[in-house]
């Protein structure tokens, strides 16, 4: 059986690949209001009103003096009181108006910023391992927060902005014509050479821009790195603040020169701009006084009502010079948010996945002739890998640090897919089983538990969002932590801190095991739960993991050998390879290489560690305990 692979031509999840990013992001972006629609029809009416209403008062000046004032007899007060009325009125009603139509804008853009946050978060979620593993968490972090933050103003206000100025433009155009054609003519001839600047400025601008918002992200991930507790600490320990800062303000200080040259890319253009759009009134003066002396009727209510329109005109052509640069530099950002939108992931329910049959004594684990090489990996991870563990059994993987071991603790819930080969549980292949089924039927304990920045209560409740207080305690009192919560101050509403730091490394690891105990799997997986524990914090766990395992299928992985002495079967992994396998008396018999990771943990004879039951020997055997030497310890 194989598992759905991406579709041809689609972003593999895996991070070496390189990502695609789409030329024609603007097409992209449309679909993002269709859920809006009558909201954006709304918007587009407002604008059209707002942009439209402003030529009706250039147009009154030309009535203004052509049959109010300057007329035989003297002003028409009448009219002219007539006409000023309408004149104050109109641009009292256009305010309101834009007041209506920033709100509605704003708001539409909000909706489909929200969209395209929730979008791209749940499209992360579901993106597998393995694009986590090779991408920076500062530089997704910075496509969520920059990227989709500098887009906003795209949504919100540049293409309102573009539709009213495009409409002004027009309807300035039209007025222009009606009043005069020849001197419309010498008003919009340097155009063209407006929009010839605009598209060379802004290709030159959005490469700066696209270089910025990298920039953004790699300072976004020196800070997530060396801001955090680990960094700090790791920082403080090895003395590396001053290279840490020297980091930060090299690319700080590309960052600031890269925002210096967007501003100051095409400021040289809009000079000249400028230029002509302060030369061309006075072409039109010198145009009418030319038609004049030509015997071409221009009144001076013709000519004071085209200077009018004629701010008009080039208020729109250097918005929209300036608005098409933000918006092509814009695009930049939406191509870095597409990016990650692109990435498919290679981990998906297959169209004929089913959930896990519910059963008492289900769990069974079985790893079938699996063979596995992470993406991009020169050599295969796992080779030819045939194991399997029962419900109520212990069975553990031991070997050598990069032998493979964690890698078959990542293939079982579907971390990853095999190669080749399968992994079933109960009998299903874990690539045509929901994912949700298979997460909820395996807990997993690793050396380094995470937690989150929140309370005790949130922590393990993380196991099963909907348990109540009671099940909660439950589940602490079995891991044996809950007497110890009881200790702090606010119980369990004291707030861990970020990754669990204010717990000690057991306290950590047995609000972990409570997690777990109320997730209640049926498949329980320990990675080095507690190779970095002290003994008496390890007796503590060890008491937590026992209460844990119950019933369960427990697979453990350890290097501290006296955690697995107890196990029913003992793999010990090699290179990608199975080479052994049996108890821990049987192992020892053979002298593989079992034998040898033995010797060497417990040289001399003598006890080297203890375990629930009594001492371990270096003969493998186990040295019950007195009953006061227990109580002791």
């Amino acid at each position: 059986m194989t598992a759905p692979g991406p579709r041809p031509g689609a972003v593999s999840g895996n991070p070496a690949a390189p990502a695609h990013v789409n030329r024609d992001t603007a097409r992209r972006v449309v679909p993002l209001f269709r859920p809006y629609r009558a909201q954006v029809a709304a918007v587009v009416g407002l604008i059209v009103v707002t942009s439209t209403i402003g030529i009706i008062n250039p147009l009154l000046i030309q009535v203004v003096f052509n049959e109010a004032l300057f007329v035989p007899g003297g002003p028409n007060l009448q009219l002219l009181v007539i006409l000023v009325a309408i004149m104050a009125v109109v641009p009292i009603v256009n305010g309101a108006i834009g007041i209506l139509q920033t709100y509605e804008t704003t708001r539409v853009g909000q909706l489909v910023m929200r969209d395209l946050r929730d979008r791209l978060y749940s499209h992360l979620q579901t993106l597998p391992l393995a694009f986590f593993t090779g991408t920076k968490t500062g530089e997704i972090q910075s496509r969520l927060a920059n990227d989709v933050g500098g887009v906003q103003s795209v949504v919100t206000t540049t293409a309102s902005t573009i539709l009213a100025n495009v409409v002004i433009f027009v309807s300035t155009i039209v007025a222009m014509i009606i009043l005069s054609w020849q001197l419309t003519i010498v008003a919009v001839i340097t155009v063209p050479v407006f929009f010839w600047l605009t598209k060379t400025v802004g290709e030159r601008r959005r490469q700066v821009s696209r270089s910025t918002q990298e920039s953004l992200a790699a300072m976004s991930a020196i800070s997530e790195e060396t801001l955090s507790v680990s960094g700090v600490l790791l920082a403080k320990v090895f003395g590396n603040q001053a290279r840490d800062i020297a980091r930060y303000q090299r690319e700080n200080q590309r960052l600031a020169g890269l925002e210096v040259r967007q501003q100051m890319i095409g400021q040289g253009f809009y000079a000249v701009v400028q230029s002509f759009l302060s030369i061309t009134p006075a072409l039109v003066y010198l145009t009418a006084g030319l038609l004049i002396a030509n015997h071409h009727a221009v009144s001076a209510g013709t000519i004071v009502a085209f200077t009018a329109l004629q701010t008009r005109l080039y208020f729109p052509v250097g918005q929209l010079l300036q608005v098409s640069v933000e918006l092509r530099s814009s695009l930049a950002l939406f191509d870095r948010v597409f990016e990650y939108l692109d990435v498919v992931p290679d981990i998906v329910d297959a169209p004929d996945a089913v959930d896990l049959p519910v059963a008492e004594a289900g769990g069974r684990v079985a790893l079938e002739d699996v063979y596995f090489r992470y993406p991009g990996a020169a050599a295969g991870a796992l080779s030819g890998v045939s194991l399997g563990a029962s419900p109520g059994h212990l069975v553990a993987l031991v070997g050598p640090s990069g032998a493979g071991k964690t890698t078959i603790s990542y293939l079982i819930p579907r971390l990853y897919d095999v190669t080749a080969g399968a992994v079933e549980v109960d009998g299903l292949d874990v690539r045509h089983v929901r994912q949700a089924s298979l997460a909820s039927a395996i807990g997993f304990v690793t050396q380094e538990s995470y937690l989150f920045h929140d309370t005790v209560l949130a922590n393990i409740r993380y196991g099963r969002p909907s348990a109540s207080l009671e099940e909660v305690e439950e589940a602490a009192r079995a891991a044996y932590i809950h007497d110890r919560i009881m200790e702090f101050s606010d119980g369990y509403d004291t707030v861990v801190g970020e990754r669990g730091y204010r717990l000690s490394g057991g306290e950590k690891q047995r609000l972990a095991i409570a997690r777990v105990l109320l997730h209640d799997p049926r498949i329980l997986i320990l990675d080095e739960a507690t190779s970095s524990l002290d003994t008496a914090s390890e007796r503590e766990v060890q008491k937590a993991l026992d209460a844990l395992m119950g019933s369960r299928t427990t697979i453990a992985i350890a290097h501290r050998l006296s955690t697995i002495v107890s196990a029913d079967v003992i793999y010990v992994i090699d290179r990608g390879r199975v080479t052994e396998s049996g108890s821990h008396r049987d192992l020892l018999r053979q002298g593989g290489l079992y034998a040898s990771l033995y010797e060497e943990q417990f040289e001399g004879g003598q006890v080297q560690w203890p375990c629930p039951d009594g001492d371990i020997m270096a003969d493998g055997t186990v040295r019950p305990r007195e009953p006061q030497a227990v109580q002791a310890s």
